[in-house]
Formats: structure tokens, sequence, C-alpha cells
């Protein structure tokens, strides 16, 4: 059942909408954690430093994929705010059309291009040949990304979250399962559990597209609506575009710092792979509140529920930083064990680098929980360029700092620049903010 933003309490209803919409990409998100613990716990640390350096090369490439069902969804919040469905459903076929084009040239690039992307990355020679055969299994799944997230944008955006969590939980367990078949059983290491991963997102993808077709018929296109609209095609490009930009231009930060971090050698790389999915696991429920935030916005903007909209931002901003605060203290307190979920104990010099990390991040998750809000306000509104511009002052201190202090400071110089991209943006942020609104 789809939750109404437009009526009822406002935080109750953001918090039932954001509860599936979390657990439905943490589900997500254990794909390249299962990856990562199982071979890092019976192939080895090589192996995990491998799957670690994909799991940051495949969040660049999924979030060109990821950004423009993103923007694609604030609109479809904002017709379905205003209950036009003939819109919603034009949207529909100009979105799925330009994101599908989209993946299968980004799928065909990367498989072309996947050995001279690998070297760019600093790979060391001794696990290079072990992440482009892992990179190339898994590239062949993005046709069931593009699906699923697209999908599961079209749901959210009418409120309902809990259908794409059922799906990914399927798949994931499917997941659990296939890694040790592969990994343990067929003895295939990091490629046994990229077949499993492949296999699983298909499995989710296909269940999510039967699912949706069937009961939420009224919301896909009627024969005559298969048509490309140029107008819906136009506004898909102004929303999607910039979110597709800002989310690439993240995660190619990201990439960048990955870079440097594999200069520091294998076991630096091994602790940072951990440490970045214990990481982005952990902060996962504030990015998922802030999308939340996003439709929230979108459909009472649509439904022209302004006072409304002014209520759930301080109402959402609250919460947003107590889930953080919640969250700091729970990554400090438990850093060693979820750390020893990726390694053998007698790992110890990786694990008290990654530990470091984890600690010094998770300390400051108030930022990153602040600038997800902000992201989300900024697309809801039509304005996705400010989130752009946020994330280029985040990422760009983070790049800068890192790479000018790193290799005379040390390693622990890129963790440090992290929380200090974070407090630019927001305060960046929290002016622009400000000055929009007074342009209302």
């Amino acid at each position: 059942m789809a939750v109404n933003l437009t009526r009822g309490p406002i935080i109750r209803s953001m918090l039932l909408f954001t509860l599936p919409l979390t657990l439905g990409n943490l589900l997500q998100q254990l794909y390249n954690i299962t990856d990562s613990a199982i071979v890092g716990r019976f192939v080895g640390s090589d192996a995990l430093a491998a799957v670690g350096s994909a799991y940051s090369l495949m969040t660049f490439v999924t979030s060109v994929i990821i950004g423009l069902c993103l923007g694609s969804m604030a609109l479809f919040s904002l017709y379905y705010g205003k209950g036009d469905l003939k819109r919603f459903r034009l949207t529909f076929t100009a979105s799925g059309l330009i994101i599908a084009l989209t993946s299968a040239v980004l799928m065909l690039a990367c498989l072309i291009w996947n050995r001279p992307i690998v070297r760019l990355l600093n790979t060391p020679g001794e696990i290079e040949d072990m992440l482009a055969s892992y990179l190339f299994i898994i590239y062949l799944g993005l046709p069931a990304t593009f699906i699923s997230n697209f999908l599961s944008a079209v749901l959210r955006s009418i409120g309902e979250s809990r259908v794409p969590l059922v799906y990914y939980a399927i798949s994931v367990v499917l997941n659990i399962f296939l890694d040790l078949f592969y990994v343990l059983v067929l003895d295939q290491g990091v490629e046994g559990a990229a077949i499993a991963t492949v296999i699983s997102q298909y499995v989710s993808a296909v269940l999510l597209l039967v699912h949706t077709a069937v009961r939420y018929r009224h919301l896909w296109p009627t024969r005559q609506e298969l048509r490309v609209s140029r107008s819906a095609a136009s506004d898909v490009v102004r929303y999607s575009f910039i979110t597709c930009l800002q989310q690439s231009v993240m995660n190619f930060g990201i990439l960048m710092v990955q870079g440097l971090v594999n200069s520091f050698g294998i076991e630096v790389m091994a602790a940072f792979a951990a440490g970045v999915k214990i990481d982005s696991f952990a902060y996962l429920p504030v990015q998922d509140f802030g999308n939340a935030y996003s439709v929230f916005v979108s459909q009472n903007r649509g439904a022209g529920e302004s006072g409304r909209i002014r209520r759930g931002t301080r109402g959402a901003l609250a919460v947003t930083c107590l889930f953080a605060l919640v969250l700091s203290a729970l990554v400090n307190i438990f850093a060693r064990p979820l750390f020893s979920l990726f390694l053998d104990s007698s790992e110890a010099g990786i694990m008290d680098i990654g530990v470091g990390y984890l600690r010094l991040e998770g300390s400051f998750y108030i930022g990153i929980a602040i600038l997800f809000l902000l992201y989300g306000h900024f697309r809801a509104i039509g304005k996705p360029s400010i989130s752009l511009i946020l994330t280029l002052f985040s990422l760009g201190t983070r790049v800068a700092l890192s790479y000018a202090l790193a290799p005379s400071l040390g390693y622990q110089m890129i963790w440090i620049s992290v929380p200090i991209g974070w407090a630019l943006a927001d305060l960046v942020g929290a002016l622009l903010m400000t000055r929009t609104r007074r342009l209302e």
C-alpha cells in the first residue's frame, strides 16, 4: 500500500515511507558486501582488495543510472501529487527510453574498455587480472540494475516503497546461497562471486517487472502513450541530467580517491575496501530519509501545500540529525566487530587501519546526513543544479586535500578530508536554501 505524503502526520508519513526504502537499499548494498565478506574470509585479502576496488568503480558506473532514475522520480512525484496520471505515464515512456539507452551504451563502453579502466585505478599488478575478471561479469548485470532502479523510482514516487523491498530481499538471500556455492563448492573465486551477483540481480529485476506490470498497470503507458513526447523528454532531461551529473561527479571523486588509496598498497586498499562498505551501509538510513523527504516535497509541491513543506522541512532536519548521532555512536562502538565480518583475526594490521578510518568517518555522520537532506530539497523544487554545486564543494574539497596532503603526511589525510568536505558543502547549501526561499 502506498503512503500518501500530502496528508496526515508529516514525520510519521515520511518515516513509514523511509523504513522499507532503507531496508530495500540495505539489501541492495548487500550484493557487494556479501561478495566482499565471502571472498575476504575464504579467498584472501587480495580478493577482498579486488572486490573492494570494483565496488568503488561500480558505484560510479551505476550512479549514472541511479541519478537519472532519481531525477525522474522527482517528476513522477510531482505529477502524482497533481493527480495528472496522463503526464505521469508520458514521463514514464520518455524517461524509460532515455535511461534504457544510456544503460546499454554504458554497459558496452565498460565491457570494451574494461582493462584500461582497471589500470587507471593504479591497481597493483598482483590483483589486476582478478579485478578485471570480476568487473567484466558484473558489467553484464547493468540492464538488471536499470530495470530495478527505474521501477523502484516509479513505485517510490507514489509512496510505495515496500514492493521493491520484497524482491530485493529474495534476491539477496539467493545471492548469499549462490556466493557460497560458486566460491566454496565450485572454487571459482571472485568470478564465482560476480556470477552469483549477476544472476541474483536479474531474478530481482524480472520479479519486480512482472509484479509492477500486473499490480500497478494504471501507471504504465497505454499504447497511445508509448510515443515519446517532446515536452516530457525535455522535462526528463532537465531534471535527470543534472541529478545524473551530480551523482556521477560525486562518485567520480570517490573513484579518484580510490586511485590514491591504491597507491598506498594492498593493506590500506583492503582496509579502505571494507571500511567504505560499512560506512555506506551505516549512513544509508539518512540517505534514504533524504530521498523520502524529496518525494514528500515533490508531492506537496504538486498539491500546492507550501505550508506543509515548511513544517516538514523543520521536522526532517531534527529527525535526520538524531539519526546521524545514533549511527555515529553505533559505528564507533562496533567498529572492530564490524570489520571482523570481512577479515580473519590474523589480519590485525589491516583491521587497525580500517577501524581508524571507520571511527573517524563515523564521528561526523551528521555532516553527510544534512547534505543528503539538502540534495533532496533542491532536487524536489526543480533546482538539481544546486545539488551539483554542493557535490562539487564536498568532493572537490575531499579530492584536493587528499592529493595535496596524503603523499607527504600519510593515508590518514584521506580520511580527515571527508568530514571537512561535508561541512563546507552543508554551509554553502544552507546559505543557498535561505536565498532560494527568499526568492520564492
